[in-house]
């Protein structure tokens, strides 16, 4: 499966004292990247909730980091499944240097699960969505 990519670029504000990208600001762009490939597949988060009455949230993540951002740096940043549960997915992601060789700074995985929106108790991903999922891969 190809990997869903979004572009972004390091602002001020997502550096440190050091002139480099703080290292939690990479679960932002995670996040984002995340969003848009789901967007990109008709799957709208907000309306889902509405409708659904559930939502996905972050339960567990997982990172490396290998090389530094720096300011004004054009990333790319990755999104792809991993493995799909019933109630959760596992998504590998990277942030890439926009580069000829597109090098590596930051990996990791995230797992999301679907929750009832009110209680927070697990739930099963709805079969459409599980749909859409398959047809990325």
């Amino acid at each position: 499966m190809a990997n869903f990519q979004w572009p972004l670029r390091v602002y001020w504000e997502d550096t440190d004292a050091g002139g480099i990208v703080f290292y939690a600001n990479y679960l932002k762009f995670f996040e984002r990247s995340r969003t848009e490939w789901l967007r990109s597949l008709g799957i709208a988060q907000q309306q889902l909730k509405q409708t659904t009455g559930c939502m996905f949230v972050v339960s567990e993540t997982s990172l490396r980091y290998h090389r530094p951002a720096r300011l004004d740096d054009e990333l790319i940043v990755t999104a792809r499944l991993i493995e799909k549960g019933r109630a959760s997915l596992i998504i590998g992601q990277q942030a890439l240097l926009k580069s000829e060789r597109a090098e590596l700074l930051c990996e990791g995985t995230i797992r999301i699960g679907w929750v009832d929106a009110a209680s927070l108790k697990p739930a099963r991903i709805p079969a459409h969505i599980l749909a859409l999922l398959e047809s990325t891969s």
